[in-house]
């Protein structure tokens, strides 16, 4: 029995929030070291600059390992009864990220391993189904509460999706017209989703600017923010001569970690909120 008590309390003292979240920080700092210091092309025995194979697999590495840790923790909030946002809304956003997470090894695997870029490829179903399900589980949120913005936020919120907007549509513009249907139509929904989330993101972080449970949805709209910022990055990148290891890739290991941030830190305002109510309750 004392075995199994300190196994427990062993498992207690490493997985609190505050080691979750210092090691979120910390994989989201060596990400970013390993960008910085690594990223730089290099010349071939054709001459061709390119960038070194195991680094290509390190940032899939950083980038999944974020992915599967967020859905990890989303899934625990979905499995917490005490959870104030909601179940499912974290049931949503922790399948959005799993989807992300194969879509990203299935991505790497054709990349690294098959040596083929296709414009699309099995990882687009995972990756459409991460937009579908982030969006849903981010509109169940803001479902969830009584939307009451001031107007001055009303027009921060009329700013970021003009300006989202504005600047996907001329990335979008910047690029050769796709030839084939399904290609094009991948492209715009990507566009649109990437807009759509930044937008949700942003009436969110306002909406539970001061409440309860803030500090979790600011790293959410931090999180889609840096999605935004990526997936804008990887579309004006693209062409005959891209690689994948850009420094601004290191946006979506952001992503990936932020999510994570958000449930965790919502997670332990729930069971802080349980806890007070509780004891109330017996006083």
């Amino acid at each position: 029995m004392n075995n199994s008590y300190e196994n427990s309390f062993l498992s207690k003292s490493i997985f609190n929030t505050q080691n979750i979240v210092l090691a979120n920080i910390g994989w989201a700092v060596l990400a970013l070291l390993y960008f910085l210091l690594f990223s730089a092309k290099v010349p071939g025995a054709d001459g061709i600059e390119s960038r070194a194979e195991w680094y290509v697999i390190g940032t899939n590495i950083f980038e999944a390992l974020a992915y599967l840790g967020a859905s990890i923790l989303c899934l625990r909030n979905w499995l917490s009864p005490q959870i104030v946002s909601g179940r499912n809304v974290w049931l949503l956003i922790g399948l959005g990220m799993l989807s992300y997470f194969v879509g990203g090894i299935i991505f790497g695997y054709t990349e690294i391993v098959l040596k083929d870029e296709p414009d699309v490829s099995v990882g687009d179903i995972f990756f459409v189904l991460t937009y579908l399900l982030l969006g849903a589980g981010m509109i169940l949120a803001v479902a969830s509460r009584r939307i009451n913005l001031e107007k001055w936020q009303w027009l921060i919120v009329l700013a970021i999706a003009v300006f989202g907007s504005l600047l996907a549509w001329w990335i979008s513009m910047q690029q050769e017209t796709p030839s084939e249907l399904l290609v094009a139509i991948l492209n715009w929904f990507y566009v649109v989703s990437d807009v759509v989330l930044l937008i949700i993101a942003t009436t969110l972080l306002l909406a539970f600017w001061g409440g309860r449970v803030s500090q979790s949805w600011r790293m959410i709209a931090a999180a889609a923010f840096s999605l935004y910022i990526a997936d804008m990055w990887f579309k004006y990148a693209q062409g005959p001569n891209y690689q994948s290891g850009e420094i601004l890739e290191v946006f979506w290991v952001f992503s990936g970690v932020l999510f994570g941030m958000g449930a965790v830190l919502e997670y332990d305002a729930s069971l802080r909120r349980t806890r007070r109510t509780s004891g109330r309750k017996r006083a």
